[in-house]
């Protein structure tokens, strides 16, 4: 009877979707270093790289964190140095007044800060600006100016020492 049996296999799109799956404690999350309970976070990185590479090859971009991305396309060295650029993103702006996090992003990712400030106001901004982190370049930073309307252009920053310098910039735009 062996041989009628159905032969079950995993499924990468369902065990990658577990794979990222943040706890229900996460929407209380203050800082990124609280939503690293996934498995992404705690599973050895070779293996993690290794499912998420093996999911990205039937359906193109599956949703991931920005630093698995990044070592994926052999631009950044480790999830730590990933951890690392997101806390001291946190260490930066934490402090500062007007800063919140924001831990609901999209599927896999760290949350995005944003400058209360600068939504509403004089201006009437809908939507503040916003410091997420990205694989699209080695700064490891983007900001979108607070806007209505169509998303604009993220703008990229070199790291955090670009963010530092620039943040007078950005918080001045409301």
């Amino acid at each position: 009877m062996r041989g009628n049996q159905p032969r079950l296999e995993p499924m990468l799109g369902l065990e990658w979707s577990q794979a990222i799956e943040l706890p229900r404690v996460a929407d209380s999350a203050t800082k990124p270093a609280e939503l690293r309970r996934a498995w992404v976070h705690r599973a050895p990185e070779k293996r993690v790289l290794e499912l998420f590479r093996a999911s990205s090859r039937f359906g193109g971009a599956v949703p991931a964190p920005w630093w698995l991305r990044a070592i994926a396309a052999g631009t950044l060295d480790s999830r730590e140095d990933g951890f690392r650029v997101e806390d001291r993103i946190t260490q930066l702006l934490g402090p500062r007044p007007g800063w919140e996090f924001v831990p609901w992003a999209a599927d896999g990712e760290s949350g995005y800060w944003e400058f209360i400030p600068s939504e509403g106001g004089a201006t009437g901004y809908s939507i503040p600006t916003t410091v997420l982190n990205t694989s699209r370049h080695t700064g490891w930073i983007d900001v979108l100016p607070a806007h209505n309307g169509p998303t604009p252009a993220p703008l990229p920053v070199a790291g955090l020492a670009g963010l530092r310098s620039r943040l007078g910039e950005f918080e001045a735009i409301r």
